[in-house]
């Protein structure tokens, strides 16, 4: 190969170099600052391809899509100065990369550790200044909003950094705890539970009392009317009889000898000691003229 043509090459190869070096591209996903002997010089690097001096600018690149921080689990005090172990996590982005390159040096582990500390002691204003019960159930997810709101203004003035969301995954009792509250627990079950089978028991007591006096005042009212209806057949009967006795008085006196001759008569074995001129032996001895 001639000298002129290896020079050649080796000029080209140069320029190639010095091409790579000095082109850069900026995806849709990421945020860049472009430096000059370590100053800034572009704050906020437009996606696309981009032109830099070699060894005179440097690009840093940082990924703008959300990042999720999943921060250790911290002991905190709630008012009444109960312990907890809270275990949360935190969803983050670069919003402004000067402040954010400046603040962390594009370390986005550093951002992370400064990220976790503000996240932390924002947690435990927030859980100082409410119960157990409002902090695990009833004021929760107002707790997360005002931790974002305020943690957001933080951030991105300090950080550079926008916090999306803040949540909880987990709220537990210390170990040394636990067993104590459960106890707690169980015993409120329990006085719970005896309370409302007292009250049942009170309850049947007095619907088995309803039961056992209506019960009486049916017996009582079904015996009246059925007294009632009793002695009005009696009467019924008592008239009829006395109706019929006064339209024959001696058929019905012969008839009623009929009746006592066949229960005095009708079972055997029976003897009976009477005078031959007794009223009971009227119609046995002559025939009684009724008709004249």
């Amino acid at each position: 190969m001639k000298p002129r043509s290896l020079y050649g090459l080796i000029a080209a190869l140069v320029l190639v170099l010095i091409g790579s070096k000095s082109l850069y591209i900026v995806k849709e996903t990421e945020r860049a600052v472009l430096l000059k002997f370590g100053e800034i010089v572009n704050a906020d690097v437009e996606p696309g391809l981009h032109f830099k001096f070699p060894l005179i600018n440097v690009v840093r690149k940082f990924d703008s899509r959300v990042v999720t921080l999943d921060t250790r689990p911290q002991a905190y005090l709630t008012l009444e100065k109960k312990r907890l172990i809270v275990d949360s996590y935190v969803k983050w982005r670069v919003a402004e990369v000067q402040k954010f390159y400046t603040a962390t040096s594009g370390d986005e582990f550093r951002a992370a550790e400064l990220l976790s500390t503000r996240v932390e002691g924002e947690l435990r204003n927030q859980f100082g200044e409410r119960t157990l019960t409002e902090v695990v159930s009833g004021q929760r997810e107002e707790v997360m909003a005002d931790v974002i709101a305020k943690l957001s203004a933080l951030t991105q003035s300090e950080l550079g950094v926008e916090v999306v969301d803040v949540r909880i995954k987990r709220i537990d009792l210390p170990a040394e705890v636990s067993n104590s509250v459960y106890e707690r627990m169980r015993t409120e079950r329990e006085r719970l539970a005896r309370e409302l089978r007292s009250r049942g028991k009170e309850l049947a007591e007095g619907i088995r009392a309803d039961a056992d006096r209506q019960k009486t005042v049916i017996e009582a009212e079904a015996y009246r009317e059925s007294e009632l209806s009793r002695g009005e057949g009696d009467a019924n009967a008592a008239r009829i009889y006395a109706d019929a006795y006064s339209q024959d008085p001696e058929f019905y006196s012969f008839h009623r000898s009929l009746q006592a001759y066949r229960n005095a008569f009708g079972q055997g074995g029976n003897v009976m000691l009477l005078k031959p001129d007794s009223d009971f032996f009227k119609y046995l001895g002559k025939p009684v003229n009724s008709g004249g």
